[in-house]
């Protein structure tokens, strides 16, 4: 059936499948789901009707659930296709003919009549959504307090964030590009910029990074030519902001395709770092750091504003496994650390088993991290920490979640 704008349709229902039934992300799915989709304009649909589906997956549920005299199986077909009719319509102002023209043939040979019947339903009371997502209870419980804030910071997917590699030249490039800057080195510009078309890409000026997982890296401060380990280093947005900062880099990761990658952004920005394919748990350096960035693998869930599957895949089990090899990744790392020599810990995670919960290994004293190291509107913990949210800097478009530590080696 040749129905223009029906694969995107049809990618974003496998998409939302994938993460609910496979447990894997929406960029980890991309690749199958979205092979039949043509054009880029189709393939970035596909993936904003599958992201918004996800975003306010539990109120667009509710929805549903409103219009049906008997509750449709969590799984069920129609379920997910009335999840991504209603989120194009409310979330992304798509007409409700289209939704309509291109939602229905997702159930041929199904219920057809039923979706159909809800969406009518839905649409004649004029159906809205709420103002703030609401979260899986689940990660409700799990962020606590803070969770109706975060929740708050996740209602649209994030700007763009980029970090320059002369900070010096902040103001001329904020000027050029229209651009807002939240501290020196950092450009915010509008969602949807064509990154490689955008001015400096090709010259190797910035790259994207968000705002709060620049912060690690600026905890070490200048370099001058002292020697730093950036450990799980790939893409490469912490290896070239230290290799921008002064710092000798060596840059370790395990990934080939994602080492290739930050090769690639080395060579666009005509910064330099030693690049290293090993794993972290049985490689040896053969010599010690002057300091050493851990950004460890976790769950990711501080990147919910962008990548809202984590709302729905990441499970106790999954966090526990993660909090277990970043304390392994720790205790590795401390031992490569000259005397006096320091240690950033990060993750890009909301979870407190994997952040204020890791203890420093033996031989490391907390190095309190300053609030004039920060962004104006963040502040360290009382501990000498830094925790971001997704609900922090929502005046000034949020950031994501993320917890950072400084130790220094006794």
């Amino acid at each position: 059936m040749d129905i223009p704008g029906l694969p995107a349709r049809r990618a974003a229902l496998h998409l939302i499948d994938a993460v609910l039934r496979r447990g894997e992300t929406l960029d980890q799915a991309a690749g199958g789901a979205l092979a039949k989709v043509r054009g880029d304009a189709d393939r970035a649909l596909a993936r904003a009707i599958a992201g918004e589906a996800l975003r306010w997956r539990q109120d667009l549920d509710t929805l549903i659930d409103s219009a049906t005299k008997m509750a449709l199986a969590e799984d069920a077909k129609a379920r997910a296709v009335l999840q991504i009719m209603l989120a194009q319509v409310l979330r992304l102002e798509t007409p409700p003919h289209a939704v309509i023209a291109t939602g229905l043939p997702l159930l041929m040979g199904g219920p057809r009549r039923l979706a159909h019947g809800v969406f009518s339903t839905l649409m004649k009371r004029e159906a809205r959504l709420p103002a703030v997502p609401t979260l899986p209870e689940a990660a409700a419980t799990r962020w606590g307090e803070r969770a109706d804030a975060i929740a708050a910071g996740l209602v649209e997917p994030p700007q763009l964030d980029i970090a320059l590699r002369n900070p010096a030249e902040t103001a001329e490039w904020a000027e050029r590009m229209g651009g807002v800057s939240l501290m020196p080195g950092h450009l915010r510009l509008p969602r949807g910029s064509a990154i490689d078309l955008l001015p400096g890409f090709r010259d190797g000026a910035w790259w994207v990074q968000d705002l709060a997982a620049s912060l690690p890296a600026r905890l070490l401060g200048p370099g001058e030519g002292k020697r730093v380990l950036d450990l799980c280093a790939a893409p490469g947005g912490k290896t070239m902001q230290l290799a921008a900062q002064g710092w000798q880099v060596t840059a370790l990761d395990n990934a080939k395709r994602r080492l290739e990658r930050l090769g690639d952004n080395l060579k666009r920005t005509m910064l330099e770092a030693e690049v290293v394919l090993a794993d972290a748990l049985t490689w040896e350096p053969e010599e010690k750091f002057d300091a050493i960035l851990l950004d460890a693998p976790c769950t990711a869930t501080g990147t919910a504003r962008r990548h809202p599957d984590v709302l729905h895949r990441i499970s106790p089990r999954q966090i526990d496994e993660m909090a277990e090899l970043q304390a392994r990744l720790l205790e590795r790392a401390a031992g490569w650390l000259k005397p006096g020599g320091r240690l950033i810990y990060a993750v890009c995670s909301l979870e407190a088993a994997e952040g204020e919960e890791q203890a420093a290994p033996a031989g490391l004293t907390v190095l309190p991290i300053e609030a004039a190291e920060l962004p104006e509107g963040l502040a360290p913990t009382a501990e000498g920490f830094l925790r971001t949210d997704p609900g922090m800097l929502a005046e000034v478009g949020g950031l994501d979640g993320f917890f950072v530590a400084r130790w220094v080696k006794d």
